[in-house]
């Protein structure tokens, strides 16, 4: 059941950003998560291990490139 996220999805974090949003858009995708919260734009990285204890699910996907 793990699901896939890519670059452009807005994923659900267990956890509040202190802005109060807990969405957040995933702007690189490898052993590190870079986010960017959708509140207040702040970015951080995560390491994948915490990155998918974190995550509660995929809120939208990114638009597929064409």
């Amino acid at each position: 059941m793990e699901q896939q996220v890519q670059l452009g999805d807005i994923v659900r974090m267990k956890k509040p950003h202190p802005c109060g949003s807990s969405e957040w858009e995933v702007l690189r995708v490898g052993m590190d998560f870079r986010l960017k919260c959708q509140g207040c734009g702040h970015l951080v990285m995560l390491p994948r291990p915490k990155f998918e204890r974190m995550m509660r699910g995929i809120v939208r996907h990114a638009a597929p490139q064409s």
